[in-house]
């Protein structure tokens, strides 16, 4: 018998309760690193990159700090005026996630099969 009350949500955990799996990256701060990598590389202030974007330096900052999830033309913005275009720079952040959670699974590669049933898959 459950003591599940009808008009209360009831929570499915996604993951087995206990041995918590390593944290995966979340995607604002695999591109904000790779914002500021470019930036710092470059030699240029947030200041100098914000104005050639024109997006506050604020908000650049909190991108770049993976504190703020940024639209497309924010990033498209922001990667022009590195020099980038925005494919560059979703590459570049792929690439990072990829060696990030290679890292996370012990250096090896899972199987496409058992990597589709470890979580949720979102399409857009």
């Amino acid at each position: 018998m459950t003591s599940h009350v009808p008009n209360e949500a009831r929570v499915i955990p996604l993951r087995p309760p206990g041995g918590r799996p390593a944290k995966e990256p979340l995607w604002r701060d695999l591109v904000g690193d790779v914002l500021r990598r470019e930036r710092l590389a470059q030699e240029r202030t947030l200041k100098d990159v914000a104005d050639a974007a024109r997006i506050s330096l604020p908000y650049l900052s909190e991108v770049e700090r993976g504190r703020k999830e940024a639209s497309s033309e924010v990033l498209a913005a922001a990667a022009q005026a590195l020099g980038l275009g925005l494919g560059d720079l979703l590459s570049r952040a792929q690439g990072e996630l990829a060696r990030v959670t290679s890292l996370h699974a012990g250096g090896s590669r899972r199987g496409a099969a058992q990597s589709t049933r470890d979580g949720v898959c979102l399409a857009a």
